[in-house]
């Protein structure tokens, strides 16, 4: 089942499935309110089910002319009972932010293979997430490219003899602007990814470096490792997607031209490798590669990460939350590019911590720090 079929890795993912020859069968799709392309999906992958999160969307699409035994479901309680089908495999969740965390923790609880698009199920709840995945005995193997990259350099040593893990960051399209410039970022310029194709959220995400404060808690919990253990450098060509550091000082690196469909399809046929799909290096051309480490003041959402990450216990939740509140707000015109990390640190710093956190506390202080957010946002307009 494909969760999120309509947005960048959604539809990277059936570039992989078309290309399987058959290996690969979609039993489910899903999205949120895109139902003109969930609808032509449906006819090219005949899956059994389509869902639509989004009720009003449902309601206006014509669906008489969805193939022969398709059904259409409608709503978040259908997506959980899609991803819980006996005749699921694998569940790849690619919704963005923390509405993938229901689809996440539904195909675990049934004890599927879950592909991993969704950093913030593991930002969110991370000890419970992978506390369930044992319990059920379900696994989760990482999409993220970041992620995907770890997961292979650690079969190169044992977990005992990993130093520290490095991930990678393009440093987005603001890496050699004057710190004042940052000022009067616009929302255009900020969408303008100097390397990636994806949604607004998470290109903005990558202009703050927010998305490697996502990645460094999402790492501390899918593999298990201290805050200390991880690591970022600036890579702008995205080539490295991240490395492992042993401890007798070798450096284990996942390298491949910029391309999701890769990490995708090793994570749909793993353990296993498969004829390449995505792009691949041309060893004619010459190839430059460059490491810089973060700088504190352009790039503050790195220690944030690192401090959640350390943390644990709620500090996650929240950091989430408010940061999708201030990427709607910057989108929006309602603050200015440089507020958006000291919004969610300052939200951060005023929630009530809790350090062994339920499900529902954890999806409480989520809609509260949305929340504070808004008032805050709010309160500078008046």
């Amino acid at each position: 089942m494909l969760l999120g079929s309509t947005g960048s890795i959604g539809r990277n993912t059936l570039d992989v499935v078309a290309a399987s020859q058959g290996q690969l069968e979609v039993v489910a799709l899903s999205a949120h309110s895109n139902t003109e392309l969930l609808k032509a999906q449906a006819k090219q992958f005949r899956p059994q089910y389509v869902v639509v999160t989004y009720p009003e969307a449902a309601a206006r699409q014509d669906w008489t002319d969805l193939p022969p035994g398709c059904q259409l479901r409608v709503g978040r309680d259908a997506l959980v009972e899609m991803a819980q089908l006996p005749e699921v495999d694998i569940v790849l969740v690619a919704i963005v932010g923390r509405a993938g965390l229901e689809g996440t923790w539904a195909a675990l609880e049934a004890g599927k293979t879950v592909a991993l698009a969704n950093k913030e199920s593991l930002v969110i709840a991370g000890p419970l997430v992978t506390r369930l995945a044992a319990q059920r005995q379900a696994r989760i193997l990482p999409v993220d490219s970041e992620h995907s990259a770890v997961f292979q350099a650690l079969q190169a040593g044992k977990r005992q003899e990993v130093r520290r893990v490095l991930l990678t960051a393009s440093g987005g399209p603001f890496r050699t602007y004057p710190l004042e410039r940052l000022q009067q970022v616009t929302v255009q310029e900020a969408l303008a990814h100097p390397t990636w194709n994806m949604g607004p959220k998470i290109t903005i995400d990558s202009a703050t470096l927010m998305n490697k404060a996502l990645e460094i808690i999402e790492a501390r919990w899918l593999f298990d490792l201290d805050a200390h253990q991880i690591g970022v450098l600036i890579h702008p060509q995205s080539v490295i997607h991240s490395m492992v550091e042993y401890i007798d000082g070798s450096v284990i690196a996942q390298m491949s031209p910029p391309d999701m469909r890769l990490p995708i399809q090793y994570a749909l046929f793993w353990p296993d490798r498969q004829p390449a799909v995505a792009r691949q290096f041309d060893w004619t051309e010459a190839y430059c590669l460059e490491f810089y480490p973060p700088d504190p003041e352009r790039h503050s959402a790195v220690d944030l990460g690192l401090e959640v990450a350390e943390r644990g216990g709620t500090a996650g939740a929240v950091l989430n939350g408010a940061n999708e509140a201030a990427v709607a707000a910057f989108l929006e015109g309602k603050i200015p590019f440089t507020e958006i990390v000291p919004t969610c640190r300052a939200v951060l710093e005023h929630h009530c911590f809790d350090p062994s956190p339920s499900l529902e506390t954890l999806l409480r202080l989520d809609r509260w720090a949305r929340q504070e957010v808004q008032r805050w946002v709010c309160s500078r307009t008046v």
